[in-house]
């Protein structure tokens, strides 16, 4: 196919790389859905993202002050 992805509405440069991308992205979901390991809370995701991200900014932070 030669038809042309506006950048706008897609990442992907041809139609055949952005069908690979979505099957590939429908079987991780697909394994993720089917898993047998814990679920994680999302407040307590978000809990885990918040302490990387204030980790990440105070190493940052001090960086930047040597």
């Amino acid at each position: 196919m030669s038809a042309q992805l506006s950048p706008i509405v897609s990442e992907f440069e041809t139609e055949e790389q952005a069908a690979s991308h979505d099957r590939c992205f429908r079987a991780k979901v697909q394994e993720a859905m089917n898993s047998t390991k814990p679920r994680l809370p999302h407040d307590e995701a978000m809990a885990k993202v918040q302490t990387v991200l204030a980790e990440r900014r105070k190493a940052r932070a001090n960086n930047s002050l040597g």
